[in-house]
């Protein structure tokens, strides 16, 4: 069942109809790269700057719904371009929004279950598991679910952990900075993932526009 029209079928027609060009791998990795990492500077601001704040007044949970629904907020200009044709925009915060909100729950779980580095990996693997079989299942892409999930898992992972050391070795010297250099570092890994994840997911779509698709055979 298509979820919000984002079949390849659909995705092929509405592209074909309004006349769009089919943007390459590498024009989807920079759209996700950049247009995360600006998001996710954003939403590392809340933990970043008004951490303390926020811990004491609705938790640690809380803090990070506060910094999800700041990701998922400023994601729609930034990044519906990741999907092919017209309305955009629209589908792009239906699905993003619970693909990044299971995400965000599947991670707040596994970190506060476990934390440390073995929290924040299995936070990571079970909110990526999530995350790209939404993406897949919206785009009627279930083949490409291995591939998806392992690019959004090892790209976050990078991202994220490296973001980490960066944070470590700066905290002592300006906290604010390290702060939001981790933030930068988790949205270029992620932000290459989506982009990737997003690729792979519309792979059918783009074969339909290239009139690439198998043809039928006969006897």
């Amino acid at each position: 069942m298509s979820w919000f029209q984002l079949d390849p079928q659909s995705l092929a027609d509405r592209t074909r109809a309004s006349g769009a060009t089919i943007p390459p791998l590498g024009a989807s990795l920079v759209r996700g790269m950049v247009g995360f990492t600006v998001v996710s500077v954003a939403g590392f601001v809340p933990w970043a700057v008004f951490g303390r704040w926020f811990s004491q007044r609705i938790g640690e949970a809380g803090l990070y719904a506060v910094c999800a629904l700041v990701f998922i907020g400023l994601s729609g200009p930034l990044l519906h371009r990741l999907i092919l044709g017209s309305g955009s925009l629209s589908r792009f915060y239906k699905l993003f929004s619970a693909a990044f909100a299971a995400y965000s729950v599947a991670w707040i779980a596994g970190w506060m279950s476990l934390r440390g580095h073995p929290g924040s990996l299995v936070g990571l693997l079970a909110g990526t598991a999530v995350m790209g079989t939404i993406l897949a299942t919206a785009f009627e892409a279930r083949r490409e679910l291995p591939r998806v999930i392992g690019a959004l898992f090892v790209l976050n992972s990078l991202g994220y952990f490296i973001g980490g050391e960066f944070e470590a070795a700066l905290i002592h010297h300006q906290a604010l900075a390290a702060k939001l250099m981790w933030g930068v570092c988790y949205g270029l890994g992620l932000g290459a993932g989506l982009g990737l994840a997003f690729y792979l997911c519309q792979s059918r779509a783009r074969e339909l526009l290239r009139g690439e698709s198998a043809p039928t055979k006969v006897g």
